[in-house]
């Protein structure tokens, strides 16, 4: 499973979980993975009802036929397996490990080219009926190997202390994004296989050195710089001979799974450059420095000293006394006492230690008759060897110091602070020495604390002649850190250390002494007192925040540093630090991160980018952070704020006993300065008609980083007032975009673009034609990518142009180069010539582009003829007024049907020969002319009597208004008449009626009648 590396993170994306329910789970792609290396891919099945051991089987569909089930490999069948994969099954190149029952991998050892597909998991059913899934499928996509690391083998001989530098050269050139990673190794003569780690640059753009380099990386003798896109820089400023060995270059490409895990798919190493290092073998001379003379009792201190030799040897020293091995230590600080001497250390009375790289001390605490005599210490220069060993590269020893003892009496006791003053701050340590002279025998010591405003004094400590220390009951606590500490510096001098002051610390100290001889019945005392003040911290404690970048670039890093004065520079009290930021588009500060007195770290919740890019550095009196690659969200302000807490009460509703806070801070957030050249000069080329012509675009510098180039193709035809048409654009992701007048499958098959190097890129053009003469001229844009995905525009460049020509076939198109003007009435026709001169080729075909060109506009193409007799017009909207056609071998003609004020401007011709050319043989274009402009001018034309009335609005109202009155006229006149009538008639009938009864009443009386008679006569 050790080759597999994502094995370990599969099952964090097997989150869905039925019950009662079947469900097969793979691995989530696109998966994406180099030719060559392996691959496991994840399946896992839940929701069964079956044995608890499950089969697999899988199977791949490839791209070339993706509904076709191609069968693998099967954890239930050996013959499932199709014969394209049966070689690689059989040598185990392909097999599948079951981690449990119901999940396995799909293990592919190394990868082909045609193993690019769909895989699918299936799991055959094992319940009483089917219910749920019983696939899944992931898709792989198999890339090219694209990795290279070259640095050239050689062999180097160098003295110790000596400087060295190695550089590794590394490129990829994978399509997809991904991350670099990168590592130098020392493997040591004798060691076989096994190599060091010297130093990284991981994935994530971390400088991480080698658990035998952390010392020396820390103190900048190791270093890993990178020097541009691909070169890697290993410096190691003082050689050892422990380097010596074989040293090589590791690089690992990196890239993130659709579950966001990284994932290594190429790796490659560099050739190794051997390196001898001759250790420096330097003479020098040992010295012992003591006094020769000491009273019984004091402490006695020899000091060993190496004189000459380089700097920091390794030594290590051996103590003699009267020719006897008291002591060793070795070059690595391990200490070795003899067994007569280990007990005097355990007890404190006796210290081996090194002082410096170059000096080595003894130190007897209470020097008595049994130390006296002669001493003597032996240097040995060593190198380390194989298995951590030490080879001896020189000895020297000491001459022989002889100490004798003397006596004398205690007289006096004198008391004092170590720094000679009386007052400390709140916080700061109170070292108090006590020292008598004079005395024979072993002393005791006591100290008593008298409290400000107080009379009962305290016991602090105390210390017995055997070198016992009593604690008093407020000081002997661990986890205090106003805890005391007792020590005896020499026979009679004791120290006595506060490690944390606080307020009530304030008050009067006193040394007690005490002595008892064999002659003496009783103790013999000295007392010494001495005032000391504990000043308050919260009057001196002050926040500043600084930063060596206020304006970062884009990318680069910035730190941050909260710098704590608090009026001395031993501060030991817990301390909080609170990191706020507000950020550019904000008005309110929100908590970045806190510190803890005890080393906790909490982050804040609206910023998550930045625990993933924030190394932190805490110490006494600073807080700095070092913030990588930096974006725009971390533009803005910063303050810190400190908090001293009590000591005596350390949990997190501490009460704060001090605090303070910084000013606020802004860093800015820039685009770093494009270094882009593109080659600016200009040049022709001239090449044969159908022939293939590369146009170059040349970088000549770029900014450093991590950037991409968007480069964009231009050109500019030779017709007259032709704008730059763009051909196609490559962008950062190296997709081709071609422009809107080359979207046809003919223009993508001729215009296509290549990356030759990563400083030149190049326009092929494929079988070039009359058209494509002109100018060309590429568009750089230098973009920069960022750690929150967004791409940055840094800078612009254009080439110089290009100028493409076709060479004299022997064929020349002339076109008439007579220009005139012609008048045309509007509503007319109006037709436009253009001749050839000169004899024409009956094998020869013409075609024909009219141009039209208005006052106060750009030019426009009207309608092409083409040489098969096609035509085609440059707006839908023309076809029903324009018409080109071919009157003779000669003459070509535009006609304009129904012309309109709009038509008047300038119209020319542009004539193309075409003849049969290649094998196959195609029409191409061999040569062009273009004739003069012919300027139209559009009359108005004459009115007519109807346009006369038409332009006349009131009379056009009249004639339209008036038809109507009219009729309305007619219209009540004839209802009018209808009315009369109607009403003439009913009176008539209303005669008859009257009549006809008059009539009938005549016949009935003579007196009747004759009135009747004289009605009807008067009548």
């Amino acid at each position: 499973m050790a080759r597999f590396p994502h094995v370990a993170s599969f099952f964090l994306f097997l989150t869905k979980l039925s019950i009662g329910q079947r469900e097969v789970t793979v691995q989530k792609g696109p998966l994406f993975r180099a030719e060559g290396y392996p691959i496991s891919i994840g399946c896992n099945v839940t929701g069964y009802q079956g044995p608890s051991e499950q089969n697999f089987q899988w199977s791949v569909y490839l791209p070339t036929a993706p509904t076709q089930e191609i069968q693998i490999i099967s954890t239930k069948d050996d013959s499932f397996t199709y014969a394209v994969y049966a070689e690689r099954v059989k040598s185990r190149e392909i097999y599948v490990e079951r981690v449990q029952g119901n999940s396995v991998f799909l293990h592919i050892s190394k990868l082909q080219m045609k193993d690019t597909g769909e895989y699918e998991c299936f799991t055959p059913n094992t319940d009483e009926k089917y219910y749920g899934t019983y696939n899944a499928k992931t898709n792989l996509t198999v890339i090219p190997d694209t990795l290279s690391a070259a640095m050239a083998p050689h062999t180097l001989n160098k003295e110790e202390g000596e400087p060295l530098e190695l550089t590794c050269e590394v490129s990829k050139a994978t399509a997809q994004h991904t991350h670099l990673s990168i590592t130098w190794y020392l493997m040591k003569d004798g060691e076989g296989s096994q190599a060091s780690k010297i130093i990284s640059l991981s994935k994530d753009f971390t400088l991480l050195p080698g658990p035998l380099f952390t010392e020396r990386f820390a103190a900048g003798d190791v270093r890993l710089d990178r020097l541009g896109v691909t070169t890697f820089r290993l410096s190691m400023g003082r050689l050892q001979p422990s380097d010596q060995g074989q040293l090589f270059c590791e690089a690992t490409e990196w890239i993130q799974d659709p579950d966001e895990t990284w994932t290594s798919i190429t790796k490659k190493q560099t050739d190794q450059t051997t390196l001898r290092v001759q250790p420096a073998v330097r003479d020098f001379q040992v010295n012992i420095r003591a006094e020769s003379t000491v009273p019984e009792g004091k402490s006695l201190e020899l000091v060993c000293l190496v004189m000459g030799g380089g700097q920091d040897p390794h030594l290590q020293a051996t103590w003699f006394f009267n020719d006897v091995e008291m002591a060793h230590i070795d070059a690595g600080g391990v200490l070795d006492l003899k067994k007569d001497y280990q007990e005097r250390a355990s007890q404190g009375q006796l210290q081996v230690s090194k002082l410096s790289p170059k000096s080595f001390s003894l130190k007897i605490f209470s020097v008595g008759p049994e130390d006296e005599g002669a001493y003597r210490c032996v240097v040995a220069e060593v190198t380390s060897a194989q298995m951590g060993s030490w080879q001896v590269l020189q000895k020297k020893q000491s001459p022989d110091s002889f100490v004798h003892l003397w006596k004398q009496a205690a007289r006096n006791v004198v008391m004092s602070t170590k720094n000679r003053q009386q007052a400390v701050w709140e916080g700061e340590a109170l070292t108090l020495l006590c020292k008598a002279d004079g005395a024979e025998n072993l002393l005791t010591a006591a100290w008593w604390h008298v409290p400000q405003d107080q009379t009962q004094p305290v016991f602090v400590a105390g210390m017995e002649q055997d070198g016992t220390v009593k604690l008093g009951a407020s000081y002997g606590e661990l986890n205090n850190l106003r805890n005391a500490r007792l020590e005896k510096m020499d026979w009679a001098t004791f120290q006595l250390e506060i490690a944390s002051t606080t307020l009530t610390d304030s008050g009067t100290y006193e040394c007690r002494v005490s002595e008892r001889t064999r002659s003496q019945a009783r103790d013999q005392s000295w007392t010494q007192k001495v005032p000391i003040t504990v000043k308050p911290l919260e009057s001196s404690l002050q926040v500043s925040l600084m930063s060596r970048q206020p304006q970062v670039k884009l990318t680069n890093t910035f730190d941050l540093s909260c710098i704590v004065k608090a009026g001395y520079s031993d501060l030991k009290v817990p301390l909080t630090t609170t990191w706020h930021f507000q950020p550019a588009r904000s008005r309110a500060f929100d908590l970045l991160l806190r510190i803890t007195h005890n080393g906790t770290i909490e982050w804040g919740s609206h910023l998550p980018q930045f625990p993933r890019k924030t190394k932190i550095s805490q110490s006494s009196f600073c807080s700095q952070l070092l913030i990588h690659d930096a974006t725009e969200e971390e533009a803005g302000v910063y303050q810190c704020k400190v908090e001293v807490y009590d000591r005596n009460s350390l949990h997190i509703n501490s009460p704060v006993r001090a605090s303070a806070t910084s000013h606020p801070l802004r860093i800015t957030v820039t685009l770093p300065e494009s270094k882009l050249k593109v080659n600016s000069s200009s040049q022709v080329q001239e090449i044969s008609i159908s022939s293939n012509a590369d146009i170059e675009c040349g970088i000549l510098s770029q900014s450093p980083g991590n950037l991409q180039l968007v480069v964009t193709w231009y050109f500019f035809p030779i017709s007259a007032d032709a704008p730059w048409l763009r051909i196609l654009e490559v962008d950062q992701n190296h997709i081709v975009k071609y422009g809107d007048e080359f979207q046809t499958t003919q223009r993508k098959q001729k215009f296509h673009s290549e990356k030759v190097s990563q400083d030149l890129f190049q326009l092929h053009i494929l079988n070039v034609e009359d058209s494509d003469q002109g100018k060309y001229r590429c568009a750089v844009e230098e973009w920069l990518w960022s750690t929150n995905s967004t791409w940055h525009k840094l800078g612009e460049q254009t080439s110089g142009l290009t100028e493409l020509k076709l060479r004299p076939t022997g064929s020349k198109v002339r076109v008439s180069k007579v220009s005139r003007t012609e008048n045309a009435s509007e509503h007319s026709e109006v037709t436009i010539c253009c001749s050839l001169e000169g004899a024409v080729s009956p094998t020869s075909l013409f075609s024909v582009m009219w141009y039209q060109q208005r006052e106060d506009s750009e030019s426009r193409m009207l309608v092409h003829l083409q040489h098969d007799g096609l035509l085609g017009y440059g707006e839908e909207g023309l076809r029903w007024r324009l018409h080109s056609y071919r009157s003779s071998a000669a003459d070509f003609v535009l006609a304009l049907h129904r012309v309109e004020m709009k038509d008047a401007g300038k119209y020319w011709c542009k004539v193309a020969e075409w003849r049969l050319h290649g094998n196959p043989s195609k029409w191409v274009s061999q040569a062009s002319d273009e004739s003069q402009p012919v300027v139209l001018r559009v009359l108005p034309s004459e009115p007519t009597f109807p346009s006369r009335i038409c332009s006349s609005a009131p009379l056009v109202y009249f004639l339209f208004i008036c038809p109507f009155v009219i009729l309305l006229f007619l219209l009540m006149s004839l209802l009018c008449l209808y009315w009369k009538a109607k009403k003439l008639s009913a009176l008539s009938l209303s005669m008859q009626k009257e009549q006809s009864l008059w009539v009938n009443l005549k016949g009935a009386g003579g007196r009747t009648t004759d009135r009747m008679g004289d009605y009807g006569e008067d009548n």
